[in-house]
């Protein structure tokens, strides 16, 4: 186990809780902040609910569960950031959102902090540049749900020291999180640019009427030896932020491939966006 930390993660979603949990997990303090106390209200249940199902299949002792729910508070006040030694974003994927953030961040964090982003498809570079300090923000892209999932980005911006790579390497890792580095911070990084294409392919095949989602999912599934589909894991994810992700990688690269299809924008309209509104590709029952 690394050496605790006191760790604040700005945003209490799916994604900022994930992250709050292996963090307390790991051995550091942490503060979940966001902007209302229904908000920490709801994170904290899931946390504890996601422990609860941890101890309940022999993964952790319940009194490792207890003792990981007790170093995490919550606040809505970002001022809780003033003496954290890593910060790490978790808020909507939206490069206005994210600089407001890192701009109040970095008058807020001592000198000597981190500063990381969760974004999936948003270059680091842009978002570390509302800063003063763009060598001391990194990209630590954890994947959903974040208990589960092995997988840490670490992006380089295009100012990231090395001294603020290692750092983050030395957060994610035992959080039980395998790290790969992106070297350049393309739109997307590796992951993102990855799924989005075979997503936005899978779902013009499906608009078009070529195959069922179910058929489109088993022929990545057993042609590919994809665990889970495409259109399944667009569901899984949540069709609105995969449709955000593509659409920030194709306003950054203008490639067509990144295109977001009608469809997808539909549905996010629709409110249809996987399975945490009970109805994306597939449906879900409650």
């Amino acid at each position: 186990m690394s050496k605790p930390q006191r760790i604040v993660v700005v945003g209490a979603g799916l994604m900022g809780s994930g992250i709050a949990q292996v963090s307390a997990q790991a051995g550091h303090t942490v503060v979940l902040r966001d902007l209302t106390p229904d908000a920490l209200a709801r994170a904290r249940s899931g946390i504890e609910s996601s422990l609860a199902r941890f101890v309940a299949k022999d993964r952790i002792s319940g009194q490792d569960a207890e003792a990981a729910l007790a170093r995490i508070s919550t606040t809505t006040d970002l001022d809780a950031a003033s003496d954290a030694d890593l910060v790490v974003e978790a808020v909507f994927e939206s490069l206005d959102v994210k600089s407001e953030v890192f701009a109040a961040l970095d008058g807020i964090c001592r000198d000597d902090a981190v500063l990381a982003t969760n974004t999936s498809a948003i270059p680091v570079t842009q978002i570390a540049a509302v800063t003063g300090r763009p060598e001391a923000v990194v990209g630590t892209h954890f994947f959903s749900p974040v208990p589960m999932m092995r997988l840490c980005e670490l992006v380089r911006g295009y100012k990231t020291s090395d001294a603020t790579l290692a750092r983050a390497r030395e957060f994610a890792e035992p959080t039980g999180k395998e790290c790969i580095v992106v070297n350049r911070d393309v739109a997307g990084f590796v992951t993102t640019r990855l799924v989005s294409a075979l997503v936005v392919e899978a779902v013009r095949l499906y608009e078009s009427g070529v195959a069922s989602a179910e058929d489109i999912d088993t022929a990545c599934r057993l042609g590919f030896g994809h665990p889970m589909g495409p259109l399944a894991t667009a569901d899984l994810t949540g069709v609105d932020i995969l449709r955000n992700a593509t659409r920030n990688i194709y306003t950054e690269t203008q490639d067509e491939k990144f295109a977001p299809p009608e469809t997808l924008n539909r549905m996010v309209t629709a409110g249809d966006i996987g399975r945490k509104s009970g109805r994306g590709f597939y449906r879900y029952e409650e």
